[in-house]
């Protein structure tokens, strides 16, 4: 189970910055800066843990976003492709999952070299977390 839940993460930050990426444009700096302060105050990250935690995140979520559009595309245009086509598709997405896993395995082993393994696990709950608190304030300030 717990080989699985590096995983998890990835895909739920996946399917965040695409459920994000189909709203009515954001101000994507301050959304940078209010995550990176949501996650630095939660894991209560110390200044020479962020110092070295972010360069690592950065470079986790931008390979895992790349990948995550790798796969998006994969789902398009589907009613014109062919039997052939499709089980390539389905091999492709297959490997790209793989690779995210990789990816996830990366980030974990780099970023326990910074974070407690407590800090690593608390971040899938952050991440769900921060995305429950930008739809509690939006739907706020709608009000």
């Amino acid at each position: 189970m717990k080989k699985y839940l590096p995983l998890s993460i990835v895909l739920f930050l996946g399917l965040v910055w695409n459920a994000l990426a189909q709203r009515p444009p954001v101000d994507r700096e301050k959304l940078e800066a209010a995550r990176i302060a949501f996650i630095t105050t939660r894991i209560d990250l110390k200044p020479e843990q962020a110092e070295k935690f972010w360069p690592i995140f950065n470079e986790f979520s931008d390979s895992r976003e790349n990948t995550m559009r790798q796969m998006s595309a994969l789902g398009k245009d589907l009613e014109n492709i062919s039997e052939e086509e499709a089980k390539s598709r389905i091999q492709k997405r297959l490997q790209l999952q793989g690779e995210l896993l990789k990816q996830e395995q990366n980030f974990v082993g780099a970023a326990s070299k910074v974070l407690s393994s407590k800090q690593i696990l608390m971040l899938n709950n952050i991440a769900r977390d921060f995305n429950r608190h930008l739809y509690q304030r939006s739907r706020d300030e709608r009000k």
